[in-house]
Parts: structure tokens; sequence; C-alpha cells
């Protein structure tokens, strides 16, 4: 009877961590390719789970906003980030992976500030 309660609580812990690890995929970003943008921080979220960056890019003389999706704000710590790294109205260059369907958006690889210091790749 112990073996069968102790054999179900794990079973149950055990399903309970599956949550975690599928939380979420990266799937819908073309890690195959990379694009470069430059442009302006219209907002950086410094938010879980991920931070995001808002930027204002001009392609074809049109104004085009971008969210660039990044990693949470521990691991963005780790990499020399702090939640006031980019404010609104900075220069930024991003290297990101699009998104496949093609839209405004990517997945944050590397950023160039406007003082020439590089974070990320």
């Amino acid at each position: 009877m112990k073996t069968t309660e102790l054999g179900l609580a794990g079973a149950g812990l055990v399903l309970s961590a599956f949550p975690v690890v599928a939380h979420h995929s990266f799937a819908m970003f073309d890690r195959s390719h990379t694009m470069t943008l430059e442009g302006t921080v219209r907002e950086f979220q410094w938010s879980n789970p991920h931070a995001s960056i808002m930027l204002a890019v001009t392609r074809e003389g049109q104004s085009q906003l971008w969210v660039v999706e990044m990693m949470g704000p521990g691991g963005l710590a780790r990499q020399g980030w702090t939640q006031n790294t980019l404010t609104p109205g900075m220069r930024v260059r991003l290297l990101i992976h699009p998104l496949r369907e093609g839209g405004k958006g990517g997945q944050f690889v590397g950023a160039i500030l406007q003082d020439g210091k590089r974070l990320g790749r």
C-alpha cells in the first residue's frame, strides 16, 4: 500500500513538471537565419518570463514596429543587462532570428548599443 502511494505521489510530481518543461516553444523563430534591425527603442520590457524590445524600424520610408523577444531578466543580468540598458528613444542595432511566418518580430541574438557596446552574440 505504501509503495502504491509513493508511486502515485512520484507520478504526480513528474507530471506536474511537464508544464514547466513544455512552457514555450521557439519553433516560431527561424533559427537558421539571422537579420539585422536598426532603429529606435520604443519600449524595453524587463519582465518574466521573457524580456522584450519594441523597436521602431524605418524601411522603405515607412516606420514599422518590431517586437523582439529575449530571455528572462535573470539570464540577461548574467550577460550584463539591467532594466535600464535600453531606454525609449535610444538608437540600437539588433541581430535577431526572424519569425518563420515573416511578421515583424524575432528572437534576440545580439545588440550593438549607441556607445558601441556589444551585448549577446
